[in-house]
């Protein structure tokens, strides 16, 4: 079950946290997997770890906000596989502040990634799945279902990512293209450990124990758990599932009262 065995499978922000979670995982199951990231060091330690396994996979430095950019990649893997079969959104760039708190500059570059990233590789992918189908997942957030404070451009952004999910497995259902989302709450990535150090420099782990018990499961999750939703949904096993959204937030969106 769950083989992704000739599988082509791009995932974009896959040089660290989930999306690095998800590339080892896919891999794993016999997909090659070509990521998709501006993080050129991360994405070749993932191809790295990916071939000691015997893997396949590749790496393209590539800024999802770049249209043109995205394009060309794009077009240079099917060269070289024939086709793309899975498509997975997962770059994205987080950012803290209220309406009032969040700059332009903040608001445009989280836009420009989070938001414009997955419409470019959207517009970029889709052409190829038409013929034969495929499967895209985008990755969104709890912050796109419920309010969290200090998160009002990457809410914004979340949001939109839902929405363009809908949108896609409605136009391209005819096409045996499904399109679903995955929305996590707090997951322990480097991202997280960089934020605490940042802004709460010798109470780490108080502020990680904060955190992690928002949740009432009361831990965050880890990169790889996410991965295993994210290998169902794009696995043959999932083939009646399109246009929805899946929290996976350790009971964050409906026991905290």
């Amino acid at each position: 079950m769950f083989s992704l065995e000739r599988k082509t499978a791009i995932i974009t922000g896959g040089g660290s946290g989930i999306g690095k979670a998800i590339a080892k995982q896919f891999a794993k199951q016999g997909a090659e997997v070509y990521i998709l990231d501006f993080d050129e060091p991360g994405a070749g330690q993932t191809v790295k770890e990916i071939s000691s396994e015997n893997g396949k996979a590749s790496a393209f430095k590539c800024d999802v906000g770049n249209q043109s950019q995205v394009k060309e990649i794009i077009e240079a893997i099917v060269k070289k596989s024939g086709a793309i079969h899975i498509l997975v959104n997962n770059a994205g760039v987080a950012h803290i502040g209220t309406a009032e708190t969040t700059s332009e500059d903040d608001f445009n570059r989280l836009l420009n990634v989070n938001v414009k990233g997955v419409y470019n590789c959207l517009k970029a992918v889709i052409p190829y799945m038409k013929e034969k189908g495929g499967v895209i997942l985008n990755m969104s957030s709890i912050a796109s279902i419920v309010g969290i404070p200090d998160r009002f451009a990457y809410s914004m952004t979340k949001g939109a990512v839902a929405g363009m999910m809908l949108a896609t497995a409605r136009d391209y259902i005819s096409y045996g293209i499904r399109c679903n989302c995955i929305s996590p709450a707090r997951v322990h990535t480097p991202f997280v450990d960089g934020f605490l150090t940042k802004n709460y420099p010798g109470k780490e782990k108080e502020m990680f124990e904060k955190l992690s018990k928002s949740q009432p499961i009361g831990r965050m999750a880890q990169p790889e758990e996410i991965a295993y939703l994210a290998l169902y949904l794009c696995s043959d096993e999932a083939s009646f599932i399109t246009g929805c959204d899946y929290p996976i937030d350790g009971g964050f969106i409906k026991l905290n009262n």
